[in-house]
């Protein structure tokens, strides 16, 4: 009898441990899949650039500076290694900056607003760099839950046997929390 007690209890011990093991497994995989999600979304973004760098060339030749930075933000993304997650956010943000100095561009030139292609990838764009931050958010959350999981006993164990570690978030730039300045005093000009 104490010997099926015995058999029962290490059975039970395995199973909790493979379920333990099999749930981190899930929740690393989670969390790789949003990165992969973030990915994607820029990928998406990276191929419609050039059409709207295009499209604002054709209507401007005197804001080269500002396509230039579009144009090199872009390849620098691409350029990056794939597990490379803060670099990539931080020429993100650079190209999101410099895509708004794109957007600045076209307040200038009636002709270039009016146009319905470039108001077709001026939505576009927007709606994939609110894809990116939706995918930011779901990545910090999943990573959060991750990494709460491989501290809480007795998960910790099995957690520190297969070297599972804390993922990192993605964070802000410090550029990007301070407040904008801005200023009216042309208005009245």
């Amino acid at each position: 009898m104490t010997a099926i007690i015995v058999i029962v209890v290490v059975v039970l011990l395995v199973l909790l441990y493979i379920s333990i093991y099999n749930s981190l497994v899930r929740m690393r995989t989670n969390a790789q899949e949003s990165w992969s999600q973030i990915d994607v979304q820029l990928q998406r973004r990276n191929d419609l650039i050039p059409n709207l760098v295009n499209t604002v060339k054709g209507y401007s030749k005197y804001e080269a500076k500002t396509l230039e930075q579009v144009t090199s933000l872009r390849q620098q993304i691409a350029e990056l290694p794939a597990n490379a997650h803060q670099e990539k956010m931080a020429v993100s943000d650079k190209l999101t900056g410099a895509l708004n100095s794109l957007y600045a561009v076209a307040e200038n030139y009636p002709d270039l607003k009016a146009s319905s292609e470039f108001s077709k990838l001026m939505e576009e764009l927007s709606n994939t760099e609110n894809k990116i931050a939706y995918s930011r958010q779901l990545y910090n959350s999943t990573v959060a839950a991750f990494d709460a999981k491989i501290q809480t006993f007795p998960i910790n164990l099995v957690a520190g046997i297969h070297h599972f570690t804390k993922m990192d978030y993605l964070q802000v730039p410090d550029d990007a929390k301070k407040n904008p300045q801005v200023d009216f005093s042309d208005l009245n000009n």
